[in-house]
């Protein structure tokens, strides 16, 4: 759980609270919050056992057509794949996005059981897991036709990289100084000139889920649920793969998370030696978005529980790739 404790919770929690007319599957139940990181999630406890899940949307974050782009693809899987994903739930006007305050927008899901996997667990299994979802999704956006007015982020090199990224900068992250500060500019330019490189031809770059990482995950028994494409936008496929990785990148398991997650992918969808030889590449740039993430979120508990080695272990990670 995500949650800083300088958050203004009454203020939110009494927004969504009386919010939930709006709904009636949720109407008269009880929020809780459960997760705070870019939004605040409650679950609602209604009456009979009833559950579901209503996310919270930052302000200005993603604009109310943005948030209706990113529903409309999770009904689109729904219908058309066996994806697990949560399922929008239509308020009593029929819309799926709400706006609950100036500014502030809202969403109700079914609630869907399991836990989240802990990076210490045989996360193998888990990756083949992944890839053949990432795969699934990848090849669904090639014959899915998008609503004419369909507005997701642009995961590239200037979204993430540039001063004014989507995650914020990461030159502002915490200990992003002195040798850091100059290996991570170093990296920063050899990405853009790789990324250049490598290119945005559509086998390769497409509408990605883009935070497929533990944290959005549930796991119950066999069955695993793909949860929060809040920042489902536009990048490269195999970033699905880095974003899994996040928080955990330094750890011994990744060789093998990387082999099960291409080897269950690849039965699902081709790659080609171009797209293997950028994998290094994007798990960089993932690691720079987060640490722009860090460094713009240093009130949650999760960018405080990275923040002393983070800008650190990137740097040596960059090194490594820097001396290819």
């Amino acid at each position: 759980m995500d949650i800083a404790p300088s958050d203004p919770l009454p203020e939110e929690l009494s927004l969504v609270a009386g919010s939930l007319e709006r709904w009636p599957a949720a109407a008269g139940g009880t929020p809780v919050l459960i997760n705070l990181s870019e939004n605040h999630t409650f679950r609602v406890d209604g009456a009979a056992g009833a559950r579901h899940v209503l996310r919270l949307h930052r302000p200005r974050y993603q604009s109310r057509t943005a948030i209706g782009s990113e529903l409309a693809w999770l009904e689109a899987i729904t219908d058309d794949t066996e994806i697990p994903v949560p399922r929008p739930v239509p308020g009593a006007d029929g819309e799926i996005v709400q706006e609950v305050a100036p500014d502030r927008f809202a969403a109700l899901f079914a609630f869907e059981n399991g836990t989240e996997p802990q990076p210490d667990a045989d996360l193998v299994p888990l990756f083949a897991t992944l890839g053949r979802y990432a795969a699934t999704l990848h090849n669904h956006i090639a014959g899915w036709q998008q609503p004419e007015k369909f507005v997701r982020p642009i995961w590239d090199a200037v979204g993430i990289l540039e001063a004014s990224g989507l995650w914020g900068d990461w030159r502002k992250a915490p200990h992003v100084e002195g040798e850091t500060l100059a290996t991570l500019t170093e990296l920063d330019a050899a990405l853009r000139a790789d990324l250049r490189a490598y290119g945005t031809d559509i086998d390769r770059f497409g509408l990605i889920h883009a935070d497929m990482r533990l944290a959005n995950l549930l796991v119950d028994g066999e069955h695993t649920v793909l949860l929060d494409f809040d920042d489902s936008g536009f990048g490269w496929f195999l970033y699905d793969l880095a974003a899994s990785l996040s928080f955990i990148e330094t750890s011994p398991q990744v060789p093998a998370l990387i082999r099960a997650w291409l080897g269950a992918y690849m039965e699902i969808r081709p790659l080609k030696p171009e797209d293997l030889r950028m994998i290094d590449t994007l798990i960089l740039l993932r690691r720079m978005a987060l640490l722009a993430w860090i460094g713009s979120h240093g009130e949650t508990d999760l960018a405080k529980s990275h923040a002393e080695r983070f800008a650190l272990d990137t740097a040596t990670m960059a090194r490594k790739y820097l001396s290819r």
